[in-house]
């Protein structure tokens, strides 16, 4: 069985929203994007390009499979260390409004039930699927528990509202923490399992 390992660049008060670039998600009149950039030190680009080496594929939200279409593909010499392994490897896509074939190599649909096509991509063979960004994948991920990690920095600021990968429905997920480390910007890098015996049996 494969882990589904989810990568998130996150403000202190849960704000998942843009962090890259300004204009990357202004929906709900969200005014701050690209305040992740000023936490980016040499350790967390190395954590970054680990985890995209790593990934046996990955799987993508339509935004953010739309953004990343846009730039890696032609992508300049040097940054093509992170552009191959995210042009060359399989990348699975959950929207309802995209249709196939799409554009970016290598790229996929997923079909029927969301929760149920990656519940069975979770119990292939394989390496990790890795999920990047995709705040509303990562919530359903997290409410049908096919979560195995969640791969988190943490930066030191708060942004007063936005786009949050964790839902208010009231459930009790326990974690335990697998792995942190403090960056030299003050960002946290931090690793979280569900606690054992947390996890669903199957996908409700």
């Amino acid at each position: 069985m494969r882990k589904v390992i989810v990568n998130e660049w996150m403000s202190l008060d849960g704000v998942v929203q843009a962090p890259g670039a300004a204009d990357e998600d202004r929906s709900g009149g969200f005014k701050h994007g690209g305040w992740h950039l000023r936490y980016f030190d040499q350790v967390s680009q190395e954590q970054a390009l680990k985890n995209v080496v790593e990934a046996g594929a990955f799987l993508l939200g339509r935004r953010t499979y739309e953004i990343l279409a846009s730039y890696w593909p032609s992508a300049p010499e040097n940054e093509q260390v992170i552009a191959e392994p995210l042009n060359t490897k399989p990348k699975y896509v959950a929207s309802a409004t995209l249709s196939e074939p799409l554009k970016w190599q290598n790229s996929k649909l997923l079909h029927g039930d969301t929760a149920q096509a990656l519940a069975a991509l979770r119990q292939e063979q394989g390496d990790d699927l890795h999920v990047i960004g995709s705040t509303e994948l990562v919530q359903t991920l997290i409410e049908q528990g096919l979560v195995d990690e969640l791969r988190l920095m943490i930066d030191p600021l708060l942004l007063g509202g936005g786009k949050r990968i964790f839902g208010a429905d009231g459930a009790l997920r326990p974690l335990r923490l697998v792995h942190s480390q403090v960056t030299t910007t003050g960002a946290i890098l931090a690793t979280y399992a569900p606690a054992d015996g947390d996890r669903p049996a199957e996908v409700r």
